[in-house]
């Protein structure tokens, strides 16, 4: 795989973290929804997934250039 396309894919992954991140603050925002909670705290888990994901991709892409 191109090191380009791992940069964009890492890019993906930490703007579908964000994504992710946006839904979790907006899930605790929100009064009236019953399974805010759940939802608020899946959101942060799955942002915090895919970010490591996008920092590790982008590492590894990066590491490949420098060869």
């Amino acid at each position: 795989m191109n090191p380009d396309d791992r940069k964009a894919i890492s890019l993906i992954l930490l703007y579908t973290a964000l994504l992710f991140f946006l839904l979790g603050i907006a899930a605790r925002l929100k009064l009236d929804f019953h399974s805010r909670l759940e939802i608020s705290r899946a959101g942060f888990v799955v942002a915090a997934v895919l970010a490591v994901l996008g920092v590790v991709v982008f590492l590894f892409s990066s590491r490949g250039r420098q060869r």
